[in-house]
């Protein structure tokens, strides 16, 4: 299984529970992680104004993906593209020279395939055509994932990235979907707690952001510690007493004990829905 992100620490904050989860079942699980998030934000406020980290934030970052790693117990490679930022502002100023999203598709996406037919993954999990959120870094992942999947496999394409490799299946994370939130939303509200969730469901409505088809859930609750822990690793970007750790995680587990994924493509048989990102695969391995 390959896991494809954007930055350090969106391994840990979209579908970290599911590879944990692998893992443990012995699969091999490889993160491909685009950037080096250098030009990330300190999100946590007690790091913030700490010189040090602002003057090494791309040593600092490579540290705290190491150790989330170790955490999950997964493989991880860097594709060695410079983060873009997200750029602020009407009207947006333009992305810096350079950056990862200013990237020829079809040159970027080289990359990856030759680390798809490294690793031959039978499973590959990215973001949708949106990013997940509209992340100039989100959004060219997409696209290279799109490119190298279909590429892997053809002799033709890529000839200099090794031997041709078809992957079975790619997803789309959609763990911060609709249905999740309201089913925490409301239980939360149910047991009397406040929840983080309200002005999320507020600017859904206001955005009327369409809802994705989830035709994958699995079942991960056992490994929401492991998830938390790697996300708390990338400490830089992680309030450990912020709005990721408010709902409690035995709530999490009553209410809302999977992942969830889209199915984007496959060259296997499944039925949909499906609980095993796998479904298909195992049967033919």
């Amino acid at each position: 299984m390959m896991a494809v992100h954007a930055h350090p620490d969106d391994e840990s904050s979209k579908g970290a529970a599911t590879m944990a989860k692998y893992v443990s079942e012995g699969v091999d699980v490889l993160v491909v992680t685009c950037t080096g998030g250098e030009r990330g934000s300190i999100l946590n406020p007690k790091l913030q104004g700490d010189t040090y980290i602002e003057e090494h934030i791309h040593e600092v970052r490579a540290r705290e993906m190491e150790e989330a790693r170790e955490i999950l117990g997964v493989k991880q490679e860097w594709l060695g593209f410079v983060d873009s930022g997200l750029p602020e502002g009407d009207p947006l100023p333009p992305l810096p020279e350079g950056c990862f999203a200013l990237e020829d598709v079809d040159t970027a996406a080289g990359r990856l395939v030759r680390i798809i037919r490294e690793f031959r993954p039978h499973v590959i999990t990215t973001y949708d055509e949106n990013g997940g959120y509209p992340h100039p870094d989100h959004i060219m992942t997409h696209k290279i994932s799109m490119v190298a999947f279909d590429a892997a496999g053809d002799p033709e394409k890529y000839p200099e990235a090794g031997e041709p490799w078809q992957p079975s299946k790619l997803y789309y994370n959609q763990g911060f979907n609709r249905p999740r939130t309201e089913a925490l939303h409301h239980a939360l509200l149910e047991r009397g707690m406040e929840s983080p969730y309200g002005e999320w469901l507020k600017r859904w409505d206001e955005f009327q952001r369409a809802e994705r088809t989830l035709t994958t859930h699995v079942p991960c609750a056992d490994f929401f510690e492991i998830r938390d822990k790697a996300l708390i690793a990338h400490a830089t970007q992680i309030d450990p007493d912020g709005g990721w750790f408010r709902v409690p995680l035995d709530l999490q587990k009553e209410v809302w004990p999977t992942e969830e994924y889209e199915l984007a493509k496959t060259l296997v048989d499944t039925s949909l829905p499906e609980s095993d990102l796998f479904a298909g695969i195992r049967d033919n391995a």
